[in-house]
């Protein structure tokens, strides 16, 4: 794949935004659904999370075919922390039988009950859901669209192979343009973005996620006034639309997803109309 030129005016109308929802903690859609309404004017897809900081949620398959079923598209984030390889198979046999066929798979935070299964790794979750296309059991079912994240470092080959690749969360323009010239994946790739909804929150992520640096500017004024995370990341993902490095942005608004939508959908609810 050749290094991304950014000389020519980028095709907007391609970048695509993906926002992440929060999984509910108790069987009840109505949060999720609300979110999922609130934010379609400005996402193309959503991306449901899997036992997210190590706490149990409603299944993100499950949830990515409620988005579905609202007229959008879903990503089902999977772990492999919690699974060993029935458990996998099971997964895939209900997300065809649902429609979902776009999946992230991740290694998992630290679970706050139990212990790791140990038995998949990412990779290997990969290669199963590879080979469920040649499987007859799915046969008739779309192919799988597997995607992985990536820190801002080397890319092994096996992640450049995926079909979709999710760059971790930046505050950085310039860092997340460095790596983004120096990798060559064969599928998409989207640059991280999160919303600071709070001083502590900056606290706690710079402490749980490696390499990763939020500048002092910013806590500061997260600080002072609680909406500039939310311009902070909106500004960045204009920033990434018009690099034209990337073929879009993992958004994850946290609890300030309203804002993030009135904030961006002048920018983006036209192209998204004309798509739909």
């Amino acid at each position: 794949m050749p290094s991304p030129d950014t000389s020519e005016k980028p095709d907007t109308d391609r970048f695509e935004v993906i926002c992440e929802v929060e999984p509910p903690i108790r069987p009840d859609l109505t949060r999720v659904r609300h979110q999922i309404g609130v934010l379609s004017p400005v996402a193309d897809s959503f991306l449901v999370p899997d036992n997210h900081i190590g706490r149990a949620t409603v299944s993100s398959v499950a949830v990515a075919r409620e988005v579905q079923a609202m007229g959008a598209k879903g990503i089902a984030c999977l772990n492999s922390r919690d699974r060993n390889l029935l458990g996998f198979r099971r997964d895939l046999l209900t997300a065809a039988a649902y429609g979902v066929d776009r999946f992230l798979f991740v290694y998992g935070d630290k679970p706050s009950s139990g212990s790791r299964t140990s038995e998949l790794t990412v990779r290997a979750m990969a290669e199963e859901t590879r080979a469920a296309t040649a499987d007859p059991l799915f046969a008739g079912c779309g192919r799988f669209e597997v995607g992985v994240t990536s820190g801002l470092r080397p890319l092994p080959e096996w992640k450049a192979a995926a079909d979709f690749l999710f760059a971790q969360i930046s505050f950085s323009l310039e860092s997340l343009l460095r790596w983004r010239d120096s990798v060559r994946p064969s599928g998409r790739v989207y640059a991280g973005v999160m919303v600071l909804a709070s001083a502590t929150m900056a606290r706690n992520l710079a402490g749980s996620i490696p390499d990763i640096a939020i500048p002092d500017s910013l806590v500061e004024a997260v600080e002072q006034d609680r909406d500039a995370g939310v311009e902070a990341a909106c500004r960045q993902v204009l920033a990434i639309r018009d690099s034209g490095a990337f073929d879009g942005v993992h958004l994850v608004p946290v609890s300030r997803y309203r804002q993030v939508a009135a904030r961006l959908e002048a920018e983006f609810r036209p192209h998204r109309s004309a798509r739909r």
